[in-house]
């Protein structure tokens, strides 16, 4: 039976690559995103490949996110798989200096938004007694680093609610797991800094890791026997040891 998935923040990064990935394998997409064009723009490319539905709102409002899962035609209203990408990261200041709206950013996007996305697509999964949920994590959820202070606060929590999740859901046969990268090459950066040269040095001299890796190990994740669970994987690219520690080429 062909399964549905829905994956928030699809519009780039590691999103957008698990979108092509799932498409490549025939599963069945439902794509959210702030982007409308980009979403426009990922639907026609996919759409020779599976059926895809768009989904137009920012999983920090949620009352747009419970509308939106609402109004899933009846096709799509079927959630095998929940993936919850979106997430952000601002500034990277020490506590003293940091920004309350980064601040804000970080914890309504990385944290609330998706505890949003999840309570509007959990009930489905409990009632059918199935169900698939991958969260996005971070390396930043298993060590904090120098100035990394709440975004790393904020993947920690995605790591706990994750662990949670795995708990309570477990009577219902549903799965719950986490993946964590360390370095992936995406417009991460350009976000994170604001497109400013620490933006553009940040993946020179070393091989980081590409959206399409980690959409790869996703694919894999959501696709072991009924039996198979990958509870928490930490993926980094070969010249990362640690969050601190980084083998760069001169």
């Amino acid at each position: 039976m062909t399964k549905t998935a829905l994956i928030t923040g699809a519009t780039s990064g590691i999103g957008h690559a698990t979108a092509y990935e799932f498409a490549k394998h025939g599963i069945n997409l439902i794509l959210c995103g702030r982007r409308l064009e980009r979403l426009h723009t990922i639907k026609k490319a996919l759409d020779r490949l599976t059926n895809v539905h768009i989904l137009n709102f920012d999983v920090r409002n949620k009352t747009r996110v419970f509308e939106a899962i609402e109004s899933l035609p009846d096709a799509f209203k079927t959630i095998d798989i929940l993936i919850n990408n979106a997430g952000n990261a601002h500034g990277l200041d020490p506590i003293q200096t940091g920004s309350i709206d980064d601040w804000d950013a970080m914890m309504d996007i990385n944290v609330k938004g998706l505890l949003y996305v999840s309570k509007a697509v959990i009930p489905q999964m409990t009632a059918r007694q199935s169900g698939h949920i991958i969260n996005i994590g971070s390396s930043a959820g298993k060590e904090v680093y120098p100035k990394g202070n709440v975004y790393c606060g904020s993947k920690h929590a995605v790591l706990a609610i994750t662990e949670g999740m795995r708990i309570d859901l477990n009577p219902f046969g549903i799965k719950v797991g986490s993946i964590n990268p360390g370095l992936v090459e995406t417009e991460f950066s350009q976000v994170r800094f604001k497109g400013d040269d620490i933006a553009n040095s940040v993946y020179k001299g070393y091989k980081a890791l590409q959206a399409d890796d980690i959409a790869e190990i996703i694919y894999f994740a959501i696709s072991r026997p009924a039996h198979v669970n990958i509870a928490d994987m930490l993926v980094f690219p070969t010249a990362q040891a640690n969050n601190t520690t980084l083998k760069k080429e001169l």
